[in-house]
């Protein structure tokens, strides 16, 4: 493997080599990309958007496809007008090198607070700069795309019925966003780079498995620390539906913990149910107060079913362990480019080479083939959704489960009309016509077998 590296490396570093016209390149291609498969949904949902799929004849009035349409298409165009001025900004950034000018400036405040002794002399390092001149990339970045992050709220999803939150609370959403990123994000970054630091050529061993340790510490402290920050959470009240979420639970050897209502509607009316706990552990169901406004019992037990499904099936355990493979890759890639001159040079870092830089430009580089990878793991999460909407079926509530699947539907508003490759690009859950078709699928063998 160090052979390899040492080989992938040298390869490279080329002097003279453009790496910025490069990088400018492969954002521009990724954008026009996405904008092509953006364009094809918009085209595929104005054609036919006002048509009801023979499966939803019945179940889905006209006026409230048209209306997802019309959702679907506002925020087709909303990410069209993001992404180009994401380009833009990027394109900006590298064309006046944006980043040394930054860098250096974030140095000299890091100087100046070490000569105040308002920092303490064992923070003068690499690290300490890295992590003030992420901050303050962090702090612009929030700042430049607040008009956007208003519109969407404000505007887009205002217009469609979704969004409840008032300025106030969309202001203090942000500010503990920002303070949680430098709280949390700050002593994982410190460690990540100290972590390339200190092991050298070998750092993707140590790095993946830092990262998987911090996803499962996260996992614990998340509901606990930093969900009720923004949502309350309230033990579900006694009631038919508690009753039949434990009898669920039971009947599938389910280590059902504790079952909680969190308060959607304070910022959405869009539904949602997830669990929390680690894969292995006991775990706790939240529904979300706007599902359980809108389903039955049943439905919301047949959505419990698929989730439950996951579980019994290890499909949560296998993303994970799916997921630092990727990552695993990820650093080995980065490997080959983390002391790469001729990419520093070329961005305009002739005396230092940040790790931190290295990464970020890295990201660029490394997109193209990261959309691969992620493209193979959808995939492989869309047969995990056609095998946990089996598990639920195989239960008894395949009925119920594609009530409840409708309904989501329409609350959301989520489009009916899905191109193929925006769908494939796009989406780690197969399209709703596809479910509802694998669900009679599967109540069409469980008849036959009990028919023989």
């Amino acid at each position: 493997m160090d052979k390899i590296i040492a080989t992938a490396s040298g390869l490279m570093d080329r002097p003279g080599f453009n790496w910025k016209a490069c990088i400018i390149g492969l954002s521009t291609a990724n954008f026009l990309f996405e904008s092509y498969v953006d364009w094809r949904q918009i085209h595929a949902v104005t054609k036919n958007g006002a048509k009801v799929p023979k499966e939803l004849e019945g179940k889905i009035d006209s006026e409230t496809v048209v209306k997802s349409s019309r959702y679907s298409v506002s925020k087709l165009k909303f990410s069209l007008v993001s992404g180009l001025f994401n380009l833009v900004e990027n394109l900006f950034i590298y064309k006046f090198d944006f980043l040394p000018k930054l860098w250096t400036c974030t140095g000299h405040f890091v100087t100046s607070l070490l000569g105040k002794h308002l920092l303490p002399s064992c923070m003068s390092g690499m690290i300490t700069h890295s992590l003030f001149f992420t901050g303050a990339i962090s702090v612009v970045s929030t700042f430049i795309s607040l008009p956007f992050n208003y519109y969407k709220n404000f505007v887009l999803e205002e217009a469609y019925g979704f969004n409840k939150l008032t300025v106030k609370l969309w202001v203090s959403d942000l500010f503990k966003q920002t303070a949680l990123g430098f709280a949390i994000g700050g002593p994982i970054l410190a460690a990540f780079l100290k972590i390339i630091d200190h092991f050298g050529d070998k750092f993707m061993y140590y790095l993946s498995a830092f990262m998987g340790v911090v996803q499962i510490v996260m996992l614990v402290i998340y509901p606990k620390f930093i969900q009720p920050l923004f949502n309350k959470l309230s033990p579900m009240e006694d009631g038919d539906m508690k009753v039949a979420i434990e009898k669920l639970a039971q009947r599938n050897k389910f280590p059902l913990d504790k079952l909680y209502v969190i308060d959607g509607s304070k910022r959405s009316s869009h539904s949602n149910a997830y669990f929390m706990g680690l894969p292995w552990g006991s775990k706790q169901i939240v529904l979300f107060d706007t599902l359980i406004e809108k389903s039955t019992v049943t439905e919301v037990v047949a959505v419990l079913g698929h989730e439950i499904g996951h579980w019994a099936l290890s499909h949560i355990t296998k993303l994970l362990l799916i997921n630092q493979a990727h990552m695993f890759a990820m650093f080995t890639f980065f490997a080959a480019f983390v002391k790469n001159n001729s990419l520093y040079k070329s961005f305009g870092f002739y005396n230092e080479q940040p790790i931190i830089v290295g990464f970020m430009l890295f990201g660029d580089i490394f997109g193209p083939l990261d959309s691969v990878l992620a493209f193979a793991i959808s995939l492989l999460s869309r047969t995990y959704e056609y095998q946990a909407d089996e598990y639920s079926t195989r239960q008894g509530y395949g009925e119920e489960l594609k009530k409840s699947l409708i309904s989501l539907h329409k609350e959301n508003l989520s489009s009916l009309v899905v191109d193929w490759l925006y769908s494939a690009y796009n989406y780690d859950h197969p399209h709703l016509v596809e479910r509802l078709r694998h669900i009679d699928e599967i109540e069409d063998e469980i008849s036959s077998g009990k028919k023989d």
